[in-house]
């Protein structure tokens, strides 16, 4: 063993892509496994959900900013206010268990009860009177009312992102990791969730193929098979990384004091809201979060609607979708071993926050004038501009899982167990639905102003506010960074994982 570490010590760009110590993989490998389980569910869900809206009959990518804005949000500021109340009054693997089973739960019934009975379920008679009484202008919002089951399988995907991803996984993994160890090891538990996506993408793919022509429900029941088959080793493997977490810090390992995973916190909730919006830090970070919901969100409304035009059925437009979910992972994995993790080393937090706005910012400004201008590229525009967007939703998710989101997630790192807890919950949650949720809000008031329903005829209203929420992203960035290098200064470091510089290994 000794001569392998000591060859191994000799291959200098493997520990670049692997900088991690013998010492930490016992907390190291259950942590990344749970990033890649959770973060497969999610892959699998976003797919899933985009796939039954848009293409249902009487539906389209315009029920999305409606969905987003009416119904997800709404439901995300309660999910958070109740995750409030309950950590005053359950230990967060409690709620963790609990959480992740009631997800399970309604995916289950969703797949196997509501979706094989679906026309039983979906109340056409009375939608259809809505829509001769109210006008077609309120059609986007009628059929939110008319696939009911589908609008809540799509709240139920989006907040898995929010509720499990961000708040829960994430604020496990800042409970028991300092700046130092973040430098290291956030940019490898992304690149565990790049590789749930390169599975998961191909998954979806092979089914989508096996039963093309025959009902949907066949792909969907197989994928949710393979959701909750995630969700099972999910609450198993968080159980093995919860309890090893908490002999460490038990047996003075870790060194995370007054942090221990089993302490509840007991400010009231009217503090706890008090206690987000006094912190400037906070709020500096909300607006990345904000910022980065609301320029992606913006742009992918628009392509998705062109892709349905591109695409004929439901299975073309999922295998569409899939194929290119696929590329994210595959592209956000070698960014993420490649690049991200020696850029955030070198050259730090700032240069790294930073490149995210403006990269996003020139690519959907990019899209946005292809989509202006759609009349000078002829017959082709619709698969032109439906691999644009797909190119725009590669790049920019790869730019958000390598960059911003280690980034961000370091942001919360100096604060105190409050904010790391019930501030991340609010800023995550609130703060990413706000976002879309703002994007959505934008879109539909175009739509009343303009008389239209097409969100493709809206475009020209839509690049101006694109570059102005980039520019207001920007500044942010550069608040946020004077913030963390006055905390850093005063913190005094006492990782959780190993201080020393222990042998690597593989």
């Amino acid at each position: 063993m000794s001569d392998f570490v000591s060859e191994f010590k000799k291959s200098s760009w493997i520990q670049k892509l692997f900088p991690i110590y013998s010492s930490e993989l016992k907390k190291f490998l259950p942590i990344a496994l749970l990033k890649f389980l959770v973060s497969f569910v999610y892959c699998i869900l976003y797919s899933l959900k985009d796939a039954l809206v848009v293409t249902a009959k009487h539906s389209g990518a315009e029920v999305v900013p409606v969905l987003k804005s009416s119904v997800v949000f709404p439901l995300s500021i309660l999910s958070v206010l109740l995750y409030f109340k309950l950590t005053n009054h359950f230990k967060k693997s409690t709620l963790f268990y609990s959480i992740i089973c009631f997800f399970l739960l309604f995916l289950l019934v969703y797949g196997f009860v509501l979706y094989p009975n679906l026309d039983r379920f979906t109340p056409n008679q009375s939608a259809d009177l809505l829509v001769s009484r109210l006008g077609s202008k309120w059609a986007n919002w009628i059929a939110v009312y008319r696939y009911w089951a589908h609008s809540l399988f799509f709240v139920s995907a989006e907040l898995w992102g929010q509720i499990v991803i961000f708040i829960l996984y994430w604020g496990f993994v800042n409970q028991i990791c300092t700046m130092k160890e973040a430098k290291r090891t956030y940019t490898l538990f992304i690149a565990a969730g790049d590789l749930a996506m390169i599975t998961a993408g191909p998954l979806i793919n092979y089914y989508a193929r096996k039963y093309f022509g025959q009902s949907y429900m066949f792909t969907l029941q197989a994928a949710l098979t393979y959701v909750s088959i995630a969700g099972v080793l999910i609450i198993i493997n968080y159980y093995w990384a919860n309890r090893s977490a908490l002999n460490e810090q038990s047996s003075g390992v870790g060194g995370v004091k007054g942090q221990i995973l089993k302490e509840k916190n007991r400010l009231s909730l009217g503090k706890s809201i008090k206690h987000i919006f006094t912190s400037r830090h906070l709020l500096a970070i909300a607006v990345l979060v904000v910022g980065c919901g609301f320029a992606i969100n913006i742009v992918e409304i628009t392509w998705k609607a062109y892709l349905k035009k591109y695409c004929s059925s439901t299975a073309e437009f999922q295998i569409y979708i899939a194929r290119t979910y696929t590329m994210v992972g595959i592209s956000s994995l070698a960014v993420v071993l490649f690049l991200s993790g020696g850029m955030i080393r070198r050259r730090g937090w700032h240069f790294n926050a930073q490149l995210v706005p403006l990269s996003i910012g020139i690519v959907g400004a990019l899209f946005f004038l292809l989509s202006i201008f759609r009349g000078y590229i002829g017959s082709y525009y619709l698969a032109i501009l439906s691999f644009v967007g797909a190119f725009h939703s590669v790049f920019c998710k790869t730019m958000k899982y390598s960059f911003f989101d280690p980034t961000k997630e370091m942001a919360y790192i100096p604060l105190d167990a409050e904010s790391k807890i019930k501030g991340k919950a609010a800023v995550d949650v609130i703060g990413s639905r706000f976002g879309k949720t703002s994007s959505s809000f934008y879109h539909i008031i175009i739509f009343y102003l303009a008389g239209t329903s097409s969100v493709i005829s809206v475009s020209t209203y839509l690049l101006p506010v694109l570059v102005g929420m980039i520019a207001f992203w920007s500044y942010s960035v550069l608040y946020l960074n004077k913030s963390l290098l006055k905390k850093e200064k005063k913190a005094v470091e006492t990782p959780s994982f190993a201080e020393t510089e222990p042998t690597p290994t593989v």
